[in-house]
């Protein structure tokens, strides 16, 4: 494989800052000790949970509501309606 093939297909999995080209391509794995130092302080296993994202915050539990899909089904109504409007007095005047 080609160098160039390999630096891109690696340039999402190895920060540029810490692996340049030259400590890559160069055959030694001294030149390699910033970039397993980088990757050995990252955590390891699956990330956490922090926020639950909107369905536990609204859909799940005991303050369980349906408010927030209404608003949303009510304001595609709204934007969808004003924009039909527009439409309609623009092409036919009255």
């Amino acid at each position: 494989m080609q160098s160039s093939l390999v630096r891109r297909q690696l340039g999402n999995l190895i920060p540029p800052k810490i692996a340049t080209p030259k400590l890559v391509s160069a055959g030694s794995g001294e030149g390699l000790a910033p970039l397993v130092n980088f990757y050995s302080r990252l955590p390891k296993g699956p990330a956490p949970n922090l926020a639950g994202g909107l369905k536990a915050k609204y859909f799940n539990g005991k303050n369980a509501s349906a408010a927030p899909a209404v608003w949303v089904i009510l304001g595609l109504f709204t934007v969808g309606y004003t924009i039909d409007y527009q439409k309609h007095h623009k092409n036919h005047a009255h």
